[in-house]
């Protein structure tokens, strides 16, 4: 018989690579009388002709580059959407909803006003998710360590979860100044049109600072939409799996396990907007004005303000979470890419 816990949390677990099943393996024990040999679960390999190994350069290489496409293509992909959210933020006033939003910009700036801020959008989001994804796997890699074999199989969830908030640290520290940009480019009519015009424009008014100002905030925002995508995604998944897809999950093929994926990804995005919206008001709001600090913002907006535009953001973050879990997902089930032994 497989030992029961290990066995379920391996077989729960969305995070389980596909390339790995479980296989009864006879390990002999020391000759002591009386004893008999016992049965281990053991990671065996579907296919051992891998052309990358875990924890080489070329695996890092590649987890960056995926999360280079899953983060920085989707967020690029929704800016006009975007765009509407951030002017919903910081003036209600002039812009009552999204559809209004999208009324009025289309009005005052044409077609191509809904695409401003696309440049630092794929910058800073392309250089997140190049963090998220590559720091995700060394802090994986370090945690695991630091647990040992048997706790790294226990608490796998958990591990996952630590490792994608350590890595969502760094990641925010290296969004932060595209995201500055990005929003005084959407919010501040006549400020600045391309990141070319504002870049220098807000470093001669602030300096640095101007750049870095929001990042306390959008560790807010980010670390428990991180946290939030992570969870919500494995329960979502295993609630489908149970309730919703009539098959087991090892009898659906690869399309149809994209199917579930961005399903899944959809819901846990709803759930990432919910949790992460009241900090990324103020980080918007923040980015837009002068001398103002994270809790003078929060102090202004009240506890009403700090929820305009969260329909918007709902719609978009969930598409987007969706998306990057359907890539990411994509990228996972290549056999390129060998999944870590140990956990």
């Amino acid at each position: 018989m497989y030992p029961t816990t290990l066995t379920q949390i391996a077989r729960a677990n969305p995070f389980s690579a596909p390339l790995f099943t479980l296989q009864k393996v006879e390990e002999p024990l020391q000759s002591h009388k009386g004893q008999r040999s016992r049965r281990l679960a053991a990671a065996a390999t579907v296919d051992e002709e891998v052309s990358c190994e875990f924890g080489s350069s070329k695996y890092y290489a590649l987890c960056g580059f995926g999360g280079i496409l899953s983060c920085g293509l989707t967020h690029t992909a929704v800016v006009p959407l975007d765009l509407v959210k951030c002017r919903l933020q910081v003036n209600p006033d002039k812009y009552k909803s999204i559809g209004n939003g999208f009324a009025v910009t289309v009005r005052e700036d044409g077609v191509r006003g809904l695409a401003k801020g696309w440049a630092p959008t794929f910058i800073g989001y392309s250089m997140q998710g190049l963090c998220k994804f590559g720091f995700y796997e060394v802090f994986k890699i370090l945690y695991s360590d630091l647990l040992g074999e048997e706790n790294t199989y226990l608490w796998r969830t958990s591990l996952y979860l630590a490792a994608s908030a350590s890595a969502e640290f760094f990641a925010d520290i290296a969004l932060a100044p595209m995201e500055a940009a990005k929003v005084r480019i959407q919010t501040q009519p006549g400020y600045a049109n391309t990141l070319r015009e504002c870049a220098p424009k807000m470093y001669a008014e602030e300096g640095l600072w101007a750049f870095y100002k929001g990042v306390a905030p959008l560790w807010m925002r980010q670390i428990p939409y991180t946290m939030m995508k992570f969870a919500c995604f494995e329960r979502t998944v295993e609630m489908l799996y149970k309730y919703v897809v009539p098959k087991p999950r090892s009898e659906c093929s690869k399309p149809e396990q994209l199917v579930v994926t961005f399903v899944a990804g959809y819901i846990a995005g709803v759930f990432c907007a919910i949790v992460s919206h009241p900090a990324d008001s103020v980080v918007s709001v923040l980015n837009k004005e002068k001398g103002s600090t994270a809790m003078q913002v929060l102090k202004r907006l009240g506890p009403k303000g700090v929820w305009k535009g969260l329909f918007a953001r709902i719609i978009m973050i969930g598409t987007l979470t969706a998306l990057q879990w359907f890539i990411y997902d994509s990228v996972k089930m290549e056999p390129s890419l060998l999944a870590d032994p140990r956990v």
